[in-house]
């Protein structure tokens, strides 16, 4: 028997949803907060679903008019080890996507670009938390300064297209935005994905 290919599947979502019908905060953080949902399931059964609540955050291809991608080594304290990423960061509060992406690049690496682009939006943790990370290209890339925060050391350098891939591939990189990134920027340089534009106001 082989299984039903997407178009032969029930059609719409309510088949698979779940209800809340009670909520619990456990605990609020500077950032995070966990909840304890109580939810009916589609055969009107119950279950509990536990998840932490975040703001979202972006994350940024930056690429050198060589053709190198800017890239972060910073510790990371929930894995005890320094990880390899592209630049990213949290948004604050009402902020606009775009405008923090434009802030982390500053702040993280002192770059600025005059060309933005969206990539797309991921969910890195669809089974326990709300993130989302909106990812964009930034491109005709200016030097500056940058304005770390004071509880921010990180190390900033720049890298190909191949030995980022060879990285991912060899489990040096195991961060998800970065990994998504390298292996959408492959299919960018091959004329397989584009961007969306970005229209300056």
């Amino acid at each position: 028997m082989t299984e039903k290919s997407l178009h032969e599947l029930p059609t719409g979502d309510a088949h698979l949803k779940e209800e809340c019908i009670h909520t619990q905060d456990l605990y609020g953080g500077l950032f995070l907060n966990m909840k304890r949902d109580t939810v009916r399931m589609p055969d009107g059964g119950e279950a509990v679903r536990e998840y932490l609540t975040h703001p979202g955050a972006v994350a940024i291809v930056a690429l050198l008019d060589d053709g190198r991608i800017l890239l972060e080594r910073q510790y990371r304290y929930p894995v005890a080890r320094v990880c390899m990423e592209i630049p990213a960061g949290k948004l604050d509060a009402g902020e606009d996507p775009l405008v923090c992406a434009q802030r982390e690049l500053q702040e993280e690496t002192g770059y600025t670009a005059s060309k933005w682009s969206y990539i797309r939006r991921i969910h890195p943790v669809i089974s326990y938390s709300t993130e989302f990370i909106d990812i964009y290209l930034a491109e005709g890339l200016s030097k500056g300064e940058r304005q770390l925060d004071d509880e921010e050391f990180l190390d900033v350098f720049a890298a190909s297209l191949d030995e980022l891939l060879r990285w991912v591939e060899e489990g040096a990189i195991t961060d998800v935005k970065t990994t998504i990134s390298a292996y959408w920027l492959d299919r960018y340089r091959r004329g397989l994905v584009k961007p969306q534009a970005i229209v300056a106001a």
